[in-house]
Order: structure tokens, then sequence, then C-alpha cells
């Protein structure tokens, strides 16, 4: 084992601990970035003008504004002392002349109240000169509309191995985006001291980040400029790169006001404003033996990227890197480009592309079963990867042999094949009510594809009366890593938990942070917060020593007491912590980590971009309603590969919480825009909770059952955990493929079912209608369109 991987007796790591801030949310006193402008005096309020073109030329006329009562400034590109830009690809104008997507912001006013802001911003003129517009990305693809980089994974002779494979099946796969919808919109709020300092309060996953483009766009040096997350009301993603325009809009208009100003969204404005998860149409060919084996793959996977860059290359990419998710393919050719339409800029979102990537081979795997007459379950096993084989892009898949466990696990301990046999009785019995039950597999990749970004700092203050107050680099979004950094901690130093504070993430503190992202949060902090601690404990070992009259090497620090077998008595850790201040030894360190053994190569894509895998498996039990097409997911058995938990608890909640997230994307949640040719065009028209339907208690699964994968210690990461954040949310595939399994039911056997995405009761109901053979010669609006083998 690992010294970054072992654990000492009486961890506090593992144990089943409440969420930090658990009774603030609760009780209400969590404080979120917006509420700290409540308690700041002269606040200004920025307000938006965005535009109602999805592609226009502008021209802003401002005067109007400053006629309404309350206004006091309004901020153009004039006003820009530095970069007029708000993206690390140099690609989004922070006030463009030319707007790119219906709500686009084009200029922001600011008010002494958020009225005044509002009264000053609808006052203001805008001229369009007209552009054409592109959609969609059927639309984009057919006017050759692309941008970023053009990426290809290659192994072995696909075009040859499809030629001579038993089975080939091709299609059309299309699946749209999902709206983050975070509780705590998007928010910030700047001022500037009396020495020129800029603090920006900012609800961001990237501090540092946010930090770099506030000072780019004021024109000064990263040291002027300290951001703060204290903490946000979820994120997903959604907060990774959309803030930092934000916050520059704020910090801009403290400089040029001498005041406070507080940005935040209203929810229309967030949701027409900002990033959602990347939209894919992918066309495919895929070949299969007669045993089932999946023998080839070719597949040109095309994001919608919307209007600028924002990180769709970096989600192409992962995008590409899971298109295998559990299966050996032994002959593959993907080509990955970005769609450029004029909507907004597409983002991260909890998996990063890896649900996109495993949405087609899931789909593939999902219309080939019937046509092979292979029992699905059977199906996607067989083609499972095995201990030795390697991905398409060369990694070696380590642990593959935990796939089958963990499927046979789910398997018995759900008693799959007993219910089946019930379901086919149910279903023989019921002609307009169908049950069914469907198993999906995740393998994901856990690292930034980017080298550079597996990395993390801390910092960790020991005071003399033994308290601990820690500082790291990654950001708390409700998904518990802060809850996580304070177990390590209090296992690195062998304190009680309640020894232990957490600081808010600021950049003075921790610098050039990576985001909280790729589910790597507790991985790379974790072990930059453990490094820190040890040092400090290493420091204070001989002074303990000399204590207790024992050798350096006797010493235990557990609990809050610090002892050592055969020794004359103990210490409490405050006592140490006095001798060794009074001893002169230094009682803080600044932690740092890098994950070692990674290696990538962006432009063959190819290489070790991950440090290992985590594995689960989810059967979902679903019942349809033929008259409909409504449905409710009867029972979900999950089983999770969590390596040794650092937090059960909260481990529980993110796998519990990714799968209806995932379940939420898969089957409810359908974006919709304006496509028509009028002057709406490009218009979200899911702008609210009452048009886009988010997943509630009626569509929880009846019973959800969660277990952690057993003796699933990994070597490589900090005390043996793994990752959580995202993997979970792909084993919501199984309810889709549940869906699917059941609208078979409704016709005749050995069909291939094409079911839409999302999944919603609309497309459940016109699949069922094709599979009974009255598929109607007029798709329904807005259905998604999908050809099948």
């Amino acid at each position: 084992m690992s010294e970054l991987a072992a654990r000492p007796a009486d961890p506090v790591v593992g144990l089943a601990a409440a969420h930090e801030s658990a009774a603030l949310h609760a009780t209400g006193f969590a404080m979120y970035t917006d509420d700290l402008a409540g308690r700041t005096a002269g606040v200004l309020t920025a307000w938006p003008v965005q535009s109602t073109s999805a592609h226009a030329k502008v021209t802003v006329d401002v005067s109007g504004a400053y006629r309404v009562p309350g206004v006091v400034r309004v901020l153009t590109a004039d006003d820009v002392p530095g970069e007029n830009d708000a993206g690390v690809k140099h690609d989004e104008p922070l006030f463009p002349g030319e707007a790119m997507y219906h709500g686009h912001a084009l200029v922001w006013v600011l008010g002494e109240t958020p009225e005044a802001a509002r009264r000053g911003a609808a006052a203001v003129t805008v001229r369009y000169e007209q552009m054409s517009s592109l959609i969609t990305v059927t639309e984009a693809i057919a006017a050759g509309s692309y941008q970023g980089a053009t990426r290809t994974v290659v192994r072995g002779d696909a075009a040859e191995a499809l030629g001579t494979a038993p089975f080939v099946f091709e299609g059309v796969t299309e699946f749209g985006g999902q709206e983050h919808f975070y509780l705590e919109t998007q928010a910030s709020l700047a001022h500037v001291d009396s020495e020129g300092q800029y603090f920006v309060e900012s609800s961001t996953q990237h501090p540092s980040e946010t930090q770099e483009i506030v000072a780019h766009v004021l024109g000064i040096p990263s040291h002027r400029v300290t951001v703060q997350a204290l903490r946000m009301g979820g994120a997903f993603g959604g907060k990774e790169m959309q803030p930092h325009g934000l916050a520059a809009i704020a910090a801009l208009g403290a400089r040029l006001t001498g005041r406070p100003v507080r940005v935040r969204l209203n929810r229309t404005q967030d949701i027409t404003m900002t990033g959602k998860r990347h939209p894919f149409h992918i066309a495919w060919r895929a070949g299969f033996g007669a045993d089932g084996a999946v023998l080839a793959l070719e597949a040109t996977l095309t994001a919608d990227g919307g209007w600028c860059l924002d990180l769709s290359e970096p989600v192409l990419s992962r995008a590409l890197c899971h298109v295998d998710n559990a299966y050996w393919i032994p002959h593959v050719k993907l080509v990955g480009r970005i769609a450029k339409t004029n909507k907004t800029s597409n983002t991260a979102f909890r998996g990063f592309g890896g649900p996109q990537g495993v949405f087609l081979i899931e789909d593939i795997f999902g219309q080939a079963a019937p046509i092979l007459g292979i029992d699905p379950i059977d199906l996607r096993r067989r083609n499972f990867y095995s201990p030795g084989q390697i991905t398409p892009y060369g990694q070696l898949v380590k642990d593959a042999e935990r796939m089958r466990a963990i499927w046979d696990r789910v398997r018995s301990e759900a008693d799959i094949d007993a219910r089946r046999a019930e379901i086919a009785t149910f279903n023989a019995q019921h002609e307009h009510v169908k049950r069914a039950i469907a198993m999906t597999p995740v393998k994901f990749g856990i690292s930034f594809n980017f080298t550079a970004f597996n990395q993390a700092g801390a910092l960790v203050h020991v005071y003399k009366d033994g308290s601990v107050l820690v500082n790291h680099g990654g950001t708390e979004m409700g998904q518990g890593l802060h809850t996580k950094m304070l177990q390590v901690a209090a296992t690195a130093l062998g304190v009680p938990l309640a020894q232990v504070r957490l600081a808010p993430t600021r950049t003075d503190k921790v610098p050039n942070t990576s985001a909280t992202a790729a589910s790597s949060g507790a991985d790379l902090n974790g072990a930059a917060v453990k490094n820190a601690c040890e040092q400090i404990r290493d420091r204070m070992t001989p002074v303990a020593a000399r204590l207790l009259g024992v050798d350096d090497d006797a010493v235990r620090f557990s609990d809050g007491i610090v002892t050592a077998p055969g020794a004359r008595r103990s210490a409490t850790f405050a006592e140490v912590v006095a001798a060794s201040y009074l001893a002169r030894v230094q009682l803080f360190a600044a932690g740092y980590y890098r994950t070692e053994g990674l290696h990538w190569d962006a432009e063959r894509m190819h290489g070790s971009p991950f440090k290992y895998f985590s594995y689960g498996a989810a059967a979902t039990e679903v019942e349809v309603d033929g008259f409909t097409g409504e449905y409710r997911l009867r029972r979900v058995d999950i089983v999770h590969d969590v390596g040794d938990s650092l937090s059960p608890q909260i481990d529980l909640g993110q796998i519990e919480g990714g799968f209806v997230q995932g379940v939420g994307w898969l089957t409810l949640e359908e974006l919709r825009w304006e496509t028509g040719h009028g002057p709406d065009r490009g218009r979200l028209l899911t702008q609210s909770a009452s048009t886009y339907k988010l997943p509630s208690f009626s569509e929880m699964p009846e019973k959800l059952t969660v277990r952690f994968f057993a003796e699933a210690r990994e070597d490589g990461a900090v005390y043996g955990s793994k990752a959580v954040g995202e993997p979970p949310l792909m084993l919501a595939f199984s309810a889709r493929e549940a869906l699917r399994e059941a609208v078979g039911a409704f016709g005749p056997p050995g069909r291939t079912v094409v079911l839409g995405s999302p999944a919603t009761p609309e497309a459940v109901f016109w699949a069922i209608r094709s599979a009974q053979g009255r598929r109607p010669s007029v798709a329904p609006a807005g259905e998604p369109v999908a050809a099948g083998g």
C-alpha cells in the first residue's frame, strides 16, 4: 500500500460525518455570495441589456438609461481599461459589438437599487443589423460551421472490420443538452479598497481563473485581485467558466464608481445567458459478431459548442475517451468536431462529455440486442474489458476485473433473474401496461485530460491552543468537499473533527488552483491537505518524543491525544503544540500534490490521461402506460466503487443525486429554442421551471438501494478513496434502457426500438406506436429523430 493511501489506526476519514454546513443549510443561516451584498453599504446593482436577436451587429444608445432616477452608470466597451474579453480563448467579448445569441448581454446598467437598474436597462435602445443565424446542430453541419480543433481516436482498421462483420448497424443518434438549474444563480460582489486592491466574492468553481479574467479586463496584475468563493448553492460545472465575465463586470463597476457592485442574475437571465450541457449529433456504424462481440465502431461526434469555444474542446476530448464505456472494442475510428451555433456557449456539466460518449455505445447495445437475439444484460457483460486490455486511446484498463464483479453483484443482490420472470408474467397479463428491468455499467476516468491541471495546494495553520485552520484550493458547491477535507486534516493530525475549521477558498491563500471539477476535488486537494498536515505533525513529533521520553518513531497522534507504547505519560495535542511553539517549531505549512503517472498527447488523442477508473452498475425497473407513454421508476439497485470512502454519508448522497440528475437529463429535461425564421428565432422557449421539467419527488424511484463495492482501496489516491462526483450520473442509462425494453414489450420481439432523447412520456408514447407498427406519417414537432439499424 502506498503512503498516500495508508490510514492510521482510528482514522476520522471513513466515518459517516454530517455535511459541514448541514445545520446552516437546514436553518437558513448559510451565507451565499449575494447574501453578502445585503450586509454591504452602498452597493450598486448591475443589470444586463440583453439582445433580442440571435445574430446581429448592434448599435447601442445608452442615453435613455441616464434619464432614469437611480441609474449611476452604464458600462460599455469604452470603459474597459484592459482586454474586452471574458474567456480564456479570447473569443468572448465582454461588451460585444455583434450579438451572437438571443439573450447575449450587450451593456450593463448600474443602479442604486435592482429596480432602478432594471428600469435603466429597459430604457437603453439597441439597433440591430440582422445577420443569418444557425440554431440547431444539423443547421451548423449543413453550413460547415465549426470551431476549435477536430480530434480523432483510431485503433485497428474499423473500415475493414465493418466490411467483414456478420452484423452491421448504423444510425444517427441525437440528444439534447441540460440546464444546470443550480438553486443559487450566478452571483458576484466586488469592491476596491484604498490601496487599489480588488476583492471579489464570486460563486465560482474556479477562483484562480476568475482572478485572471478580472485582472486582464482591468489591465492589472493578478496580485491586485483577490477572489473568494464562500460556498455555492449548486454548480454542476455551470460555474467553472461562466462566472468570470460577471465577476469582471462587478469589478469594472467598482473601479469606475468607487462603490461595491453586485451582479446577481435572476432565473430568466441565468437560464438565457449561460451555457448548458453540450447536445451531440452522432453518425455511427457498429459491427458485431454472431456471438454478440462488438468488433468495430466508426462514429463522427459533433458537439454543439454554441457561440464560442468555452470548454467545448476538452468536453469533446472526454466524450471521445468515454465512447467505449466499459467495453472492449478492437477496431475504432472516432472523429470529434465542435459546431458553432447562435446559442449560449455550452460548457462544463457533471460528467464533462463522458455521459455523451457513453450515450452512444449504450444506445448501440440497446438497439442491437433484439436483432442479435441476445439478452441485453448478457450482451453487455460479454463485451466488458478483461484484465490487460487497453482503451482505444492507449491506456491500460486498471482493475478491469471489478466491472464483472460489480455487475454480478447487482444481478444477484437485486434478484434480477427472478424479477424478470415475474415481469414476463405481468406483461403477458397486461396488454396496455408493461414493465422491464435493464442494467448498465459505468467506467469513468478520473483526472483532468489536461495534465497540468492535476495539481493542488493547501495552507494549514495550527494555533497555540491546538485548533486548526485549513485553506485549500477546492470550492464547496454542496458536494461535501469541505467535509472530506476536514476529515482528512483531522486524520493526518490525529485530532477530533471539531478541532478543525475550514476557511473559505481564496486566491491569496492558495494560488494558481485548478477548477473544482473532473471529480478530482477530493483526490487533489485531499492529498495537498494531507501533505501540509504531515509536515506539521512531523515537525511536532520530536517535541512530543521529548515530552513523552520516547524515540520519535514511537509517537502516535490520535483523537487529540499524543501517546507512545511504554511512555511514562501521554499529552494532549494542544500541549504538544504549546511546547512546539516554545521550541520555535513552525506550526503552519503549505501542502502540495501533483498526480503522478499521467501523460497525454492531445493532438494524437493518445496516452494515459487518467489516474484510475471508477466503476459502477445499476439495475432499474420501470412501468410504462401504453396509452399515455407515462412511466414510473419502480426500483433502482446500484453498486458503486468509491474505493475506501473518505466520508460514506457524503458519497451516498453523491451517488443518489448523480443518478437522479442523470435520469433528469435522459428522461425529463428538454431544452427547446425557437427554430423558425420569425423575430424570435433563437429564443430559448424553456426559460423557467414551469416549462423546463426537473426531477421532483414524483419521479423518484419507489425503492432506491445503493451499496458500495467492498475491498476497493485505490492505492494511488488519498487514504485509498475514489472520486464520486460524476460517475454515478451515467448509471441513469439503466433507466433509459429499461424504458426501451418496456416499449419493445408492446410489440413483437426481435425488433429494434429507437427511443428519442430525452425519453419524455411523449417520446415514449411515439416509440410505443412505432413498436406496434403504428408510426404516424408525420412525427410530432420537436420529436428527436434517430435512425437505427
